[in-house]
């Protein structure tokens, strides 16, 4: 068996081997997304193939749709080649129920894989067909980069503005800037850009980034003057937010060995030079949550149908907030860095440990639901509910807190430093109240020295203030007793790591105090959780019923 067109056409092997196959003419779709394309997406990842390209493949299934999506990899071409091209833009999407039961189902919503640079034409052309409708992203947060810390242009982004007109650009913003500004040429026709990375107010970030090279470009006569108001005119284009949220990990040796046992050949998982793990199946949990901002000047297709949820930016601002800030990404943080700390290599695993589910119980239902604001078209309460008793506990979803730990420091002002925010514009400037978040802080300082409770060094996951933030706890060892403060001060008081000064609002001298307490030895980590779980744990039950 392999993964192609002409395989695909022995239904009965395939469907007795307990895949679900598309209900749809292949040849037909492909031929009508060529001639009138509605959806191109950039990204070519794991989760753009877990999620999106399975919501169109439901609607191409139910009649409800008639053409499929193009996708594009401007960051790494090589997984065009290596697992889309070879496999005729097929993938076999597997759903890992927490009850162990599996799905398989052939994905061939996405009718065409281009190389942005080396068939740029061909991208002038899908983006200049009045038929498109929008254009979507699964970059990853750094693809919307265009400055570093000091508000500098990054050095690729720098060069990339310098491009001349008649060049291709080679970052994806350059890329979509330049085909915008083709749609633009080709009679200011409308189009929706939706960013689908899981980061805060991702539609901002898109738009702030094309305007970088929008107003560069125009600077130098690249684009002509209407160009700009083309992009800045919300009738014509516009920068959607949206939430989405799908745990899909890299593809695991479990799955594969799975479609190997059922006879389909060239599975195996690949890594790219640039260090992307893809495979031609993708693994993921089976819960999932999209929604979007309901803007979309020339019109979408009905992702409704398929669960998606269509809202107002407002209430997309609330539905991220509260996933984000409280309902599960500080949550899956905190099992990230006392995973490693504790010799974890399973978040289910972890959550078979009753603290460390206390732990997270007592971040986010005590300490981070008082300040939620409920979006309504998703309730708080069940969504959390939904993450701590369903989504982590699943064995079947291989996640690993070396993989959430990747970043620590850019996700905190968000994951932790929202939720302190939100008590001071309450009027509550003294947070000593608080307890478990403090924990976190504390914990990721002992995280940062690279020795677990156990006394052995392990391998810290990448960051990009990693160097820095080492350099900070270098010189304290295990055992170690305070003061701390000339150590630790600098760090604590970084608004642009915790969202606020600490210091300031009574925090900063408790975070010193539970760090000497998980320095103390070994076994010190797991024994201040309980200490401070027996002794400041509140009763979740009240919370959990409302």
């Amino acid at each position: 068996m392999r993964l192609s067109n002409e395989h695909l056409k022995n239904v009965v092997l395939w469907k007795g081997k307990g895949f679900i196959l598309p209900e749809f003419d292949l040849e037909a779709v492909a031929q009508r997304t060529r001639e009138k394309p509605v959806w191109l997406h950039f990204g070519a990842g794991n989760i753009f193939r877990a999620f999106p390209a399975v919501l169109q493949q439901n609607l191409l299934n139910k009649g409800l749709a008639d053409t499929g999506i193009i996708v594009s990899e401007a960051f790494d071409e090589e997984i065009l080649d290596r697992v889309y091209r070879k496999f005729d833009n097929l993938s076999i999407a597997v759903t890992l129920k927490s009850t162990g039961e599996i799905r398989k189902e052939i994905i061939a919503s996405v009718t065409e894989s281009v190389k942005p640079r080396s068939e740029y034409q061909r991208m002038v052309e899908i983006c200049t067909a009045p038929s498109l409708q929008m254009i979507t992203f699964t970059i990853t947060e750094k693809g919307y980069a265009v400055v570093d810390a000091n508000n500098e242009l990054l050095p690729w982004i720098k060069d990339d503005l310098q491009t001349s007109a008649d060049a291709v650009p080679k970052t994806t913003i350059g890329i979509l800037t330049r085909l915008c500004y083709e749609r633009y040429k080709a009679g200011k026709l409308p189009i929706a850009l939706v960013s689908m990375d899981n980061c805060s107010h991702n539609g901002t970030l898109l738009k702030e980034a094309v305007m970088t090279f929008v107003e560069n470009g125009s600077a130098q006569g690249v684009y002509d003057t209407g160009f700009e108001q083309y992009i800045q005119d919300e009738r014509l284009v516009t920068f959607n937010w949206s939430m989405i949220d799908k745990i899909t990990p890299r593809p695991a040796e479990a799955v594969l060995e799975k479609l190997q046992e059922d006879g389909i050949e060239e599975m195996d998982t690949v890594k790219t030079e640039k260090n992307t793990f893809v495979a031609p199946f993708v693994n993921a949990e089976e819960l999932q949550y999209l929604a979007v901002e309901d803007s979309f000047p020339n019109g979408r297709p009905l992702l409704e149908k398929t669960g998606v949820l269509f809202s107002t930016r407002k209430t997309i601002d609330k539905i991220e907030k509260m996933k984000v800030c409280t309902c599960l990404n500080p949550l899956h943080t905190v099992l990230a860095v006392f995973g490693c700390l504790l010799g974890y290599t399973s978040i289910s695993k972890e959550m078979e440990n009753n603290e460390l589910k206390s732990f997270i119980e007592q971040v986010g239902y005590i300490e981070g639901m008082p300040v939620v604001v409920d979006p309504g078209i998703i309730h708080a309460s069940n969504f959390i509910r939904e993450t701590i008793e369903v989504r982590f506990p699943n064995p079947f979803v291989p996640d690993t807190p070396q993989r959430i730990a990747t970043d620590t420091s850019k996700k905190i002002p968000v994951r932790f430093g929202e939720t302190l925010n939100a008590y001071i514009r309450e009027g509550k400037n003294d947070l000593s109240f608080l307890t478990f978040i403090p924990l976190f802080f504390a914990g990721w300082l002992r995280y940062l020295m690279g020795i677990d409770d156990q006394g052995k060094s392990f391998e810290l996951s990448y960051d990009p203030n990693l160097t820095e933030l080492q350099a900070i706890v270098s010189e304290i060892k295990l055992g170690d007793s305070k003061p701390f403060s000339d150590k630790l001060k600098k760090l604590l008081e970084r608004s642009d790591i915790f969202g606020i000064d600490l210091y300031e609002h009574n925090l900063g001298a408790k975070v010193e105090d539970m760090f000497e307490q998980l320095l103390s030895g070994k076994g010190a980590v797991q024994h201040t959780l309980r200490f401070y779980l027996d002794h400041y744990g509140k009763n979740i039950s009240n919370a959990t019923e409302h």
